[in-house]
């Protein structure tokens, strides 16, 4: 059963077997909303990004992204970058996976962000979403959905964090601005 996350909800990612989950998917979705023009409605290709920036404590030591597709460590892999959006219509357009098991014991956070590379802005964006799937049986966990769309180029989405011996994941849906997740640390920084 897929919870429909809301700003600044968490869940706890324990399996309802009372196991825990070992791997898990970040996926990314989205579709260029119609634009009304002169000669008729039209949409104009958004280049989403979806990284995933490790922290120990409030100290960012590793990331996944478009430009380095595996952490350092192997912990986390971007799948590749899709240039357009909508693939899937309605499916993961970018995923990240997780093997939480070979995550650094240092590394005590995750930090999903949306970026549009092309500058485009939240208000061009339709059916955007962020989502998590355990991997290992392919089931949804939770969806955070952004609606409306803004006047920001890029979000913070959730985070995948330690709570004792298990991972949490809460959504954190915070708009702001830049082209990558370089530009946004200072503000992710903030929230962590």
């Amino acid at each position: 059963m897929t919870v429909n996350l809301s700003k600044g909800q968490g869940i706890s990612l324990q399996k309802a077997d009372g196991g825990t989950l070992t791997a898990v998917r970040m996926g990314l979705g989205w579709q260029a909303a119609p634009r009304r023009g002169l000669f008729g409605t039209r949409t104009k290709e958004i280049d989403l990004d979806a990284s995933a920036v490790l922290f120990a404590d409030k100290q960012p030591v590793d990331v996944a992204f478009f430009q380095q597709l595996v952490s350092k460590d192997g912990s986390v892999r971007h799948t590749g970058d899709n240039l357009v959006g909508g693939a899937g219509q309605g499916g993961d357009d970018e995923s990240i996976l997780v093997d939480l098991q070979r995550v650094p014991v240092h590394v005590n956070q995750i930090v999903f962000t949306v970026n549009s590379f092309t500058g485009q802005t939240f208000a061009e964006v339709r059916n955007a979403f962020c989502r998590l799937v355990d991997e290992t049986t392919g089931q949804e966990l939770a969806r955070y959905t952004l609606d409306g769309g803004g006047p920001y180029t890029a979000q913070i989405m959730a985070k995948v964090h330690r709570v004792g011996n298990g991972w949490q994941m809460t959504a954190i849906g915070t708009p702001a601005n830049g082209r990558t997740f370089q530009d946004l640390l200072a503000e992710i920084q903030a929230i962590v």
